[in-house]
């Protein structure tokens, strides 16, 4: 196995230097970088990750960290593409990633900190965290490089990416709107998730801004679970005259509302246009297509991993990033008969 000698040797520059232009650092010339990386690579030099750390202070890897993983989120693809965006970036930058999985009760079991610790992390991003949940506010009060996905806190050492979440509901309500719809419902995911504060207040904007006064009536809750979502709009179809359609905050949610509409034969979009938010996978191929709004969770992750290495190597003070969605129209929305 070839060592830095090894290609010290080789290039005719110093031990020094070669540890240096390997580790990055940027006293040493591009010109003697490349030449360095290229004998690095005929000799297939591979570093010694600990040695390395112990150099650099850094172990060069970073951490994703989500909530909640269950089997029944195998339909969501969300936190998959978003576990593939932030695999992508960390790769071309030579990092390593590590996937952490919790939930809020294992949350008092260990702090944040010892979990983070335990792994070396250089910076960590998160995804699917609630309000309350104690990682959250351990994250945002320590010292390590974090970005949260979808949830807006800033500081010196956090930082955020998401999507326009506000103008996406306000555009999916308005369309309905020019369709002739004026009951229209919302069902959002559950109160503590960062998201749904942000949607339903962007709904309730949405219908002051074309003249429908806010019914909390029309407002139920799927907790972003497809038999939840299914279960509540059994009894919420039942129970409510005259809505047309149904904006969701999930597609998840919006397949058990299509679900439940189907065995109350409540013709989509004929009698119920059903919206949902995200694009997943699955809201092309059932029937009717799914209306929705795309969201773009591996831009998501990818933006994530490349601000969390800005806040590591402090190349940038700017930390949020908000990224844009797209309404795509289908077959479950359609004009008020």
């Amino acid at each position: 196995m070839a060592t830095i000698k090894d290609i010290a040797k080789d290039t005719g520059f110093s031990i020094t230097t070669v540890s240096r232009a390997l580790n990055g650092y940027s006293d040493v010339n591009e010109e003697t970088r490349s030449i360095i990386r290229a004998s690095a690579k005929k000799l297939q030099y591979s570093p010694n990750m600990l040695a390395q750390s112990l150099v650099t202070k850094k172990s060069k890897t970073i951490g994703l960290l989500v909530t909640d993983l269950k089997r029944e989120s195998v339909k969501d693809n969300f936190v998959f593409e978003v576990l593939c965006g932030v695999s992508e970036y960390v790769a071309t930058i030579d990092y390593e990633m590590i996937l952490i999985s919790t939930t809020t009760s294992r949350q008092r079991n260990k702090t944040f900190s010892q979990v983070v610790g335990e792994r070396n992390l250089d910076g960590v991003v998160i995804q699917g965290l609630k309000k309350d949940d104690p990682y959250l506010t351990e994250a945002v009060a320590s010292n390590l490089p974090t970005v949260l996905i979808d949830i807006p806190i800033e500081n010196s050492t956090t930082g955020f990416v998401t999507s326009d979440q506000e103008d996406s509901v306000k555009t999916a309500i308005k369309y309905l709107s020019r369709l002739g719809h004026r009951k229209i419902a919302f069902m959002n995911g559950h109160k503590h998730a960062y998201v749904s504060e942000i949607r339903f207040k962007a709904y309730q904007e949405a219908l002051s801004e074309i003249g429908i006064d806010y019914d909390e009536k029309l407002l139920c809750y799927g907790d972003f679970e497809e038999e939840k979502a299914y279960q509540t709009a059994l009894n919420f179809l039942l129970a409510t005259q005259g809505v047309s359609a149904i904006f969701c905050a999930s597609d998840i949610m919006a397949l058990g509302v299509l679900q439940a509409a189907r065995e109350l034969q409540i013709s989509v979009p004929a009698e119920l246009s059903i919206i949902g938010f995200d694009n997943i996978l699955l809201t092309r191929y059932v029937s009717p297509s799914l209306s929705t709004v795309a969201q773009n969770p591996f831009e998501l992750g990818k933006a994530a991993a490349q601000l969390v290495l800005e806040i590591i190597n402090e190349t940038s003070s700017d930390h949020h990033l908000i990224l844009q969605n797209e309404l795509i129209v289908r077959e479950s929305s359609g004009p008020n008969l």
